[in-house]
């Protein structure tokens, strides 16, 4: 690896090209560097991951709305969206639009935490549908997927944008642009220009992850993978971009980010070193935010150590500035302890999780996030007994750059009314790569198997699990393949209709 030091330049010194932090994405992403074989089986869990998490989240209100908008842009030899018989096809950017929404809506789906946080699989509906449309084999498919994660992932070891409230989508578009890059087999100046536009067009705040957060947070993903099409396509045509986007006097690093002072260090590989960097991420075992996986965990085990929850007279969470500061009381958002919030808010409020998770000593994506189950009265009390705090041990340990050091859980104290203390304490999910029992390709299956159950046919279940462990194989038309249909009578419609 090599570490790529930016920051800004003032209008006046002519930037060379070849020094910008966006060519050198742009080279990372046309180098047609040699395939890690892990990094191609992990793409294959991958998709299987975002197929189970889609299939489950078809009918649910934000993931119709994309759907019924896709579904008015069809196109000959376009590509398909979930759900829909694969024979019907649609514009790519409209597929990966409705497709990405599916994909993000359970929030279940894999994640990286390091100076920022992000979703890698987001990329995956919007290579996907170009794929699709482009006729692209299933190899080439699996090498922009690689490229995309590749990017996303030093992007966000090196450039916080939360600090600033800046949502982290900003980081996935130019990783869509240059997945595509390297799909498309694009030369390095056109990837450069379309990861630049990609950036320029897919900055957005955190208000869609702050206080009553609505569906967006399902839609930006969807939308920045739209963007990040549409730049390609423009930069296809020859359109250039804002240039030097990140290292320009009015910049997003410059006016957005640190400023005009700021000096960012990203890790990239070097010229035709594997891409890896989709090793380092890893999936979620529960629907509900990463930082809460591991605490989840332990909330089961201290289920079966605490006798009586009746007993609980507080609980104290020490963990991570991020965790205490985003989905804890450090938040101070009121939403987070409201029994009437909505599922995401919900799904962002460690109190709440934490508190289900301790009485059932289990996690469902669908029936811990009821109406009824937030406004139990045992569970209310619990809730409100949490607090959380930063412990700078946590913190540390969440930025620390050795992959097998760094930990994104919590050390809990339980204090029950007689005042006897019950503390356990957990660094990461027992599902992590470094966890007590990592994800492996069994894993992805049964977790496919268990959220399709009942959706989709058996027959059909069979089907893309062959087909998909079969990719490296599959054809420039045959990556229909990777679609999944369900019954048309099962697919719910929205009666409001809207421009399109």
């Amino acid at each position: 690896m090599i570490i790529h030091k930016l920051k800004v330049y003032p209008s006046k010194v002519k930037l060379s090209k070849k020094k910008q932090l966006a060519w050198k994405l742009a080279e990372l992403a046309s180098d047609n560097a040699k395939l890690n074989k892990d990094s191609v089986e992990m793409v294959i869990n991958r998709i299987i991951d975002n197929a189970s998490v889609a299939i489950a989240s078809l009918n649910r209100k934000a993931v119709i709305t994309s759907r019924e908008m896709a579904i008015k842009h069809p196109r000959k030899n376009g590509a398909t969206i979930f759900g829909i018989n694969s024979n019907q096809r649609f514009d790519c950017e409209w597929a990966a639009w409705s497709n990405g929404t599916a994909v993000r809506e359970l929030d279940f789906h894999d994640t990286f935490l390091a100076a920022d946080y992000s979703h890698p699989g987001d990329n995956i509906p919007a290579l996907i549908a170009v794929a699709q449309q482009k006729k692209i084999s299933g190899l080439n498919l699996i090498k922009g997927i690689i490229t995309a994660y590749e990017v996303q992932v030093n992007l966000v070891k090196g450039i916080c944008l939360h600090k600033h409230k800046v949502d982290h989508i900003a980081h996935l578009g130019p990783s869509v642009a240059a997945g595509l890059g390297t799909l498309l087999g694009l030369k390095t100046e056109t990837i450069y220009q379309a990861i630049q536009q990609a950036l320029h067009t897919t900055i957005s705040t955190r208000q869609s992850r702050k206080g009553e957060i609505s569906s967006w947070k399902a839609f930006a993903p969807a939308h920045a993978g739209k963007l990040g099409i549409e730049a390609v396509d423009r930069a296809m045509r020859g359109e250039g971009a804002p240039s030097p986007i990140y290292e320009g006097e009015d910049s997003v690093v410059a006016r957005i980010l640190d400023g005009k002072k700021a000096v960012y260090k990203i890790p990239l590989p070097k010229k035709k070193e594997e891409k890896k960097a989709i090793l380092e991420t890893y999936t979620k075992e529960y629907s509900a935010e990463y930082q809460a996986q591991a605490l989840i965990d332990l909330a089961k085990k201290l289920n079966r150590r605490i006798k009586n929850l009746n007993d609980v007279k507080k609980i104290d969470i020490h963990t991570s500035h991020h965790t205490h500061n985003v989905i804890g009381t450090g938040a101070n958002d009121p939403q987070k302890m409201d029994p009437n919030a909505s599922r995401e808010t919900l799904d962002h409020s460690i109190m709440y999780i934490f508190a289900v998770a301790l009485e059932d000593a289990n996690w469902h994506h669908v029936k811990s996030y009821s109406k009824s189950r937030a406004r139990r009265k045992s569970t209310l009390k619990i809730w409100r007994s949490i607090k959380t705090h930063e412990d700078k041990k946590w913190t540390n340990r969440y930025h620390d750059p050795n992959p097998k050091n760094k930990a994104f859980g919590a050390k809990v104290i339980v204090t029950l009314k007689n005042n006897k203390k019950i503390i356990e304490e957990q660094g990461v999910a027992d599902a992590h790569p470094y966890g007590s029992r990592p994800f492996k390709r069994s894993n992805y299956i049964n977790k496919f198997l268990t959220l399709t159950k009942g959706v989709i046919t058996k027959k059909e279940s069979d089907r893309f699990l062959k087909d998909v462990q079969n990719l490296k194989k599959l054809k420039s038309n045959q990556l229909n393949k990777l679609n999944i249909v369900i019954n048309k009578k099962d697919i719910k419609k929205n009666n409001k209709l809207g421009i399109f």
